[in-house]
């Protein structure tokens, strides 16, 4: 959606809750929830137009860690969706780690952190990366090539994360369930998404039976999604556990025990 179309739409709004009438209060709900969704939207992208200049400005073209190192100063004085340096480290770490071949990446945010997992992967790896907002996935996109990196390693889908993720089999080329599904997936984008997303993927059999880490950014600590993911952790001991958590960020790890 463009950002004329969202603008246009917001005098829609009041004219929704009257052609409803006596539906009045559950039409203000819903016109609450579209209001909140657009500007949503809108300051992402912003955000993100900001964050782009002030990188691309800055940093070292192809050079991967100059990207980063500017993306960590943008983030001092101005309010931004990169998840900054030090969850960054610890990403880091879990990349190190875990030595992933495929990963994916729910939600973009102009490119921080798929430039940081493409830093790390091997040379046959591949990222892919879902943004909802065409045009912070296209800011994001120039960035990665900026920090050096080729088409060939990435690819950009743009989407909601309910729509893309049964589309990835046939992206990946391999069967569902096999060990060259993914081996790492980030999930930074709407939290209300968080668990049905990771049911998603299980269902569908994309997260690798023998070992997948599934890194959940928690921008806000108190929000209940973290204790959904946990209850569902508890409840599925046979395929989830807790591998960390630190402060804005919750590590499981999913692995498909073979029953005797």
């Amino acid at each position: 959606m463009s950002y004329w179309m969202m603008v246009a739409s917001l005098p829609l709004l009041p004219a929704i809750m009257l052609a409803l009438g006596h539906h009045r209060a559950r039409a203000a709900q819903l016109c609450h929830v579209a209001l909140s969704w657009i500007l949503r939207l809108l300051q992402g992208q912003v955000c993100a137009k900001s964050t782009h200049a002030f990188v691309f400005s800055r940093c070292t073209h192809g050079n991967a860690s100059s990207v980063l190192e500017a993306f960590d100063v943008y983030a001092e004085t101005h309010a931004s969706a990169a998840v900054g340096p030090q969850i960054g480290e610890a990403l880091n770490q879990v990349v190190k780690r875990v030595q992933p071949s495929k990963v994916l990446e729910l939600g973009m945010h102009c490119g921080y952190t798929s430039v940081l997992f493409l830093r790390l992967l091997p040379p046959d790896g591949k990222l892919f990366t879902v943004e909802q907002d065409p045009a912070v996935a296209d800011l994001g996109e120039e960035l990665i090539l900026v920090a050096g990196f080729k088409h060939t390693q990435f690819q950009v889908l743009t989407g909601s994360s309910g729509d893309t993720i049964p589309t990835l089999h046939s992206l990946l080329g391999v069967a569902p369930g096999t060990s060259d599904t993914f081996h790492l997936v980030l999930m930074d984008h709407d939290p209300q998404q968080y668990l049905m997303d990771l049911r998603a993927l299980e269902k569908e059999g994309l997260l690798c039976p023998v070992g997948c880490s599934i890194v959940v950014i928690l921008r806000n600590q108190k929000d209940k999604v973290l204790i959904e993911l946990i209850e569902m952790t508890q409840a599925k001991p046979d395929c989830y556990t807790i591998k960390s958590l630190i402060p804005g960020m919750l590590e499981l790890f999913y692995q498909k025990k073979r029953t005797q």
